[in-house]
């Protein structure tokens, strides 16, 4: 007698194309193409989340090299001072410190340039 998957791959393929619901033509309809397209996108995904990751990490760079030069000091001479004066903030709540937190960030720097002079 002659057994097929039944269920389980009626499952499968409805996993896949919930996945892909919305594509363009055979891309959302037809399975080999469906599976293609999953694979792709899921590299797409993981390749760009790494992108955004370097992209926030860039606009956080000039937000606080500006808000820096504004109080008389290079960037590379900030970052060098923080890490002299033992204060471990990551650039991403220097930024935000540096827009939202002026009071802050005033304190941060004169103890940066407090630890280079």
């Amino acid at each position: 007698m002659r057994t097929t998957i039944g269920a389980a791959r009626r499952r499968k393929k409805n996993r896949l194309f919930k996945k892909v619901k919305g594509y363009r033509g055979g891309r959302s309809k037809l399975l080999r193409t469906a599976k293609e397209t999953a694979v792709r996108s899921g590299a797409y995904s993981f390749r760009d989340r790494k992108v955004r990751a370097r992209e926030f990490r860039k606009l956080w760079i000039i937000r606080i090299n500006a808000a820096v030069r504004e109080r008389d000091l290079r960037y590379s001479e900030f970052i060098h001072g923080l890490k002299k004066s033992g204060i471990e903030l990551d650039r991403k709540t220097l930024a935000e410190m540096a827009v939202n937190d002026a009071a802050a960030f005033d304190a941060v720097v004169e103890k940066a340039k407090a630890a280079l002079a």
